[in-house]
């Protein structure tokens, strides 16, 4: 079934205009739902709308939006007050500026929407603004509004067409360094550094979508279907670390990087990395005339 739009407008760089709309980029995707249950008869609890005051269950459809300006005393608004503080971002993306993408950091990324063609008159203008943003690397930055709240949103290319990601306000985002200020500043030992940067490397690799499913969820789906079948399921053990324990950082890099009985990086699947299984490996005799030379080191 095709995507309603949750948003109809124009796109306008300067004096180019197309008309777009916006569609959630993400969806329900089916993830478990739980309803809370009275435990002494197994019935579904059912949450009401009800006149605080007066106890009256009511309609939510019969309901309107009220602002409390003082203790219990609110005033009314109607779809008519909400229209009329219409702003020109309720209609039209107009980008602002274009920024380098690094310089926002990616704590400041909320919600991504796909910004496609509204219709087929403004195709072309908008193809030639997708190519123009996304061959200069840049990030348009523009302004929203969504749910009668007007969001900035930075766009850029994905495919064949836009995505718009809304992008939070500095008052937004919790104060950091309430959490980092009295952690150390740079100085870290130059010889772990090294060892850590090193274990970097060797993990490496490809990003896979498949690297972020919930993993949580599918557990819990099999412990259902035991409960289901009246079975039971075994329960995964893991032993939490001992937060007071003092590890030995330099072993603990060293062995992370199989430099130590043991210690080889699994990867794979569970299986060793070349250098760790090259290591683990016979040694074979070497020539004197080699003896000298100092073996090559291969990053895996």
């Amino acid at each position: 079934m095709a995507q309603r739009p949750i948003w109809r407008g124009y796109l306008q760089v300067a004096l180019v205009t197309c008309p777009v709309a916006m569609y959630a980029a993400n969806h329900d995707r089916g993830s478990l739902h739980f309803n809370l249950i009275n435990p002494k008869t197994g019935n579904r609890i059912r949450m009401i709308t009800q006149d605080a005051e007066t106890g009256e269950e009511l309609s939510r459809n019969d309901l309107v939006k009220g602002y409390e300006f003082k203790k219990d005393t609110y005033v009314i608004l109607t779809d008519a007050d909400f229209e009329s503080a219409r702003v020109e971002s309720s209609s039209t993306i107009k980008v602002d500026k274009f920024v380098d993408i690094a310089s926002i950091d990616p704590i400041y990324f909320d919600t991504s929407y796909y910004l496609a063609p509204d219709g087929k008159v403004g195709r072309d203008v908008y193809a030639v603004l997708r190519d123009a943003i996304g061959g200069t690397g840049k990030l348009a930055l523009a302004r929203v509004v969504i749910a009668r709240r007007e969001r900035a949103v930075g766009i850029f290319p994905m495919g064949r067409g836009l995505v718009a990601h809304t992008l939070h306000e500095e008052r937004d985002l919790n104060n950091a360094g309430d959490v980092f200020d009295d952690l150390p500043s740079r100085g870290s030992d130059p010889e772990m550094v090294k060892l850590a940067t090193q274990l970097i490397e060797r993990q490496t690799g490809t990003y896979d979508p498949a690297d972020v499913e919930d993993r949580y969820e599918a557990r819990l789906r099999e412990v259902i279907d035991a409960r289901l079948k009246g079975e039971g399921i075994e329960a995964f053990d893991q032993e939490e670390p001992d937060r007071d324990n003092v590890i030995d950082l330099m072993s603990a890099l060293r062995k992370s990087l199989g430099g130590d009985h043991g210690g080889g990086q699994q990867t794979d699947g569970g299986k060793k990395s070349p250098a760790a299984a090259k290591s683990a490996a016979p040694k074979k005799s070497t020539p004197k005339a080699d003896s000298r030379r100092p073996a090559a080191r291969k990053r895996s």
